[in-house]
């Protein structure tokens, strides 16, 4: 059975993706402090949706020379490992940086929970999901996740606010609600 007790669940953070897309689309502005995503509840998801310990990655653009070391030390005290990238203006170093790391765990056993919306990864979380020993999910909000997400047979979906609990706050969304989990308290 895929996740069994000696699996490891690999938490894979786009930071930029997951904080752009939170400034960009949802906010539309630059998030304040309060408003960003709370990453050790990220962990706690993953550790509690496979039940199984979490090695988090959390990848960092420092192409500009800069490491951003209050973020990294609260990264640190969060047990996940900060991985900061370098390389040219051109190169989405991040991206390449993620798949790569997917590809290395394709190699070993785990399972999978990437923290991004962005399409560059579908061909490694599709072989990912090839051998069928592992969970694979992608974690955001759901609203903008790339359409190629939805079509990989057995990715589970989980968005960041409503599944993972990663915020203080209730976000501006306005997205389709199941009526099931509707809960009007979070509204009033």
């Amino acid at each position: 059975m895929p996740g069994t007790s000696e699996s490891v669940t690999y938490l894979i953070v786009d930071g930029e993706n997951i904080d752009a897309t939170l400034g960009n689309s949802v906010l539309e502005r630059r998030p304040a402090p309060a408003e960003r995503p709370r990453w050790e509840r990220l962990r706690e998801f993953a550790r509690d949706t496979w039940r199984q310990p979490v090695k988090g990655l959390f990848f960092l653009n420092a192409s500009g020379g800069v490491l951003p070391m209050p973020f990294v030390r609260a990264l640190l005290s969060m047990d996940y490992r900060p991985i900061p990238l370098a390389g040219s203006f051109d190169q989405k170093v991040v991206d390449i940086g993620i798949q790569r790391t997917l590809q290395a765990i394709a190699r070993r056993p785990g399972n999978v929970m990437l923290a991004s919306h962005d399409g560059d990864f579908l061909p490694q979380l599709g072989e990912l999901l090839l051998d069928g020993d592992r969970q694979v999910a992608v974690v955001g909000f759901k609203e903008f996740l790339n359409a190629g997400f939805a079509e990989l047979p057995g990715l589970q979906i989980f968005d960041i606010e409503e599944d993972a609990d990663c915020f203080t706050n209730v976000l501006p969304r306005v997205r389709i609600i199941d009526l099931e989990s509707f809960d009007p308290e979070r509204f009033l």
